[in-house]
């Protein structure tokens, strides 16, 4: 049996060529107006995850 990656990892997140794990910033969908103009500015684009997050996340992803 075939294993099936999950829909929400191929969304949320992209690999890099030598196996780390890109994500978008949190904290940036709503309520704008009570977020400071850095934490805005420091938010912007990808960011790379934790070795030690990364190993759950790459656990649902089996095609890197």
């Amino acid at each position: 049996m075939k294993l099936k990656t999950k829909s929400s990892v191929k969304k949320r997140f992209r690999f890099t060529a030598t196996g780390l794990i890109k994500m978008g910033q949190c904290g940036k969908r709503h309520n704008m107006r009570k977020r400071c103009d850095r934490m805005l500015r420091n938010a912007r684009g990808m960011s790379l995850m934790h070795p030690s997050d990364a190993k759950k996340v790459s656990s649902f992803y089996f095609h890197v």
